[in-house]
């Protein structure tokens, strides 16, 4: 079971939607046109249309199955002392005395870029259930880090 926000979930809904209604159907016709060019054996165009039917298919299946391994997060009913899925926290790392604010979200929904880390990342698995002031001990592939919770606000 995932949980995922609101807005991710619809996400991947419109994804799903496009792929099995705009991008499959063209799929579809692209292979039946490079399959009328002959011999198949030595048809590229054939080859990359079975290639691209097949990732196509792939991700669809795969959408699928978030969609319905998912539940949307009732956000009201996530604690506001803890961190927890959707908590924006702010921390520092005591070994450099860097501060750092990242939204836990599900893996789903993991953007480095965005600020968004998951929670069964190592540094999101640390974090999850601590309270402000908490130190929590992360294991990354360089070694430990100690990590002082500075606020969780909702995200």
């Amino acid at each position: 079971m995932e949980y995922l926000s609101k807005q991710r979930y619809d996400e991947l809904a419109t994804e799903l939607k496009h792929l099995v209604n705009d991008v499959y159907p063209r799929v579809t016709d692209d292979l039946a046109e490079a399959s009328a060019q002959g011999d198949r054996s030595d048809n590229a165009g054939y080859r990359e249309a079975r290639r691209i039917q097949a990732k196509t298919i792939s991700r669809i299946r795969f959408l699928q199955k978030v969609l319905e391994n998912s539940r949307i997060i009732d956000t009201a009913a996530l604690p506001k002392d803890r961190v927890c899925l959707l908590s924006c926290v702010e921390f520092t790392n005591l070994a450099t005395d860097t501060r750092m604010k990242f939204e836990i979200v599900s893996p789903h929904e993991m953007d480095l870029e965005a600020g968004k880390i998951s929670l069964k990342s190592p540094i999101g698995a640390a974090l999850m259930g601590k309270k402000v002031g908490d130190i929590a001990e992360a294991q990354v592939p360089s070694g430990t880090l100690r990590l002082r919770i500075e606020s969780i606000t909702s995200g």
